[in-house]
């Protein structure tokens, strides 16, 4: 899976990690490995140009979709999916700040949620409809919850390995003088 990643935002973000979240996304929702997916962080005067250019709406927003309409991506449920050009995903951490603060937690949770939402879209979720809503917003926390722990449990599974190679004298699998013989 190819996830191209420019920040243009002027706002520092550990990039790596949207590129993960938005890669656990498509795993969880069975994109073929094959898909192509980019993801653009601006300005908040660049998102107020885009808001206006394709929504018709005034000012800037937080997250937009632009799936690839030459190609026929689909929900994961629909018959014959195949794999493409996804789109992009155009976020602003200048707008997000704001509302990752009313929500009480950090930008970089902010900019994953608005990464899953985005990715969502793309793959046709939409919440204009009360159902529409629950349904997206639902497996959206729920991706996310699952990301939360894969990332924790990666930590303690690289932190408890530190622990036993230290313990064991071990430096590494391939240390100083190449692999090491157990």
């Amino acid at each position: 899976m190819s996830i191209e990643i420019a920040n243009e935002s002027g706002v520092e973000v550990e990039d790596e990690t949207i590129v993960d979240v938005a890669r656990f996304a498509l795993d969880r929702m069975e994109v073929s490995p094959l898909a192509e997916l980019s993801i653009v962080l601006v300005a908040v005067d660049v998102m107020a140009e885009l808001h206006e250019r394709w929504m018709d709406l005034p000012g800037a927003t937080d997250v937009m979709a632009f799936p690839m309409d030459e190609y026929n991506v689909r929900r994961p449920d629909a018959p014959e999916s195949s794999p493409a050009l996804l789109g992009d995903i155009v976020l602003c951490p200048g707008f997000a700040k704001d509302q990752a603060k009313q929500a009480g937690h950090a930008l970089l949770d902010e900019l994953h949620l608005l990464t899953v939402h985005g990715v969502l879209h793309l793959l046709g979720y939409d919440h204009a409809e009360q159902e529409e809503e629950r349904e997206m917003f639902a497996l959206q926390q729920r991706i996310l919850t699952d990301y939360d722990e894969a990332v924790v449990d990666a930590r303690r599974r690289n932190a408890q390995r530190s622990a036993d190679e230290r313990l064991l004298g071990i430096v590494g699998l391939d240390g100083p003088n190449g692999p090491s013989e157990n």
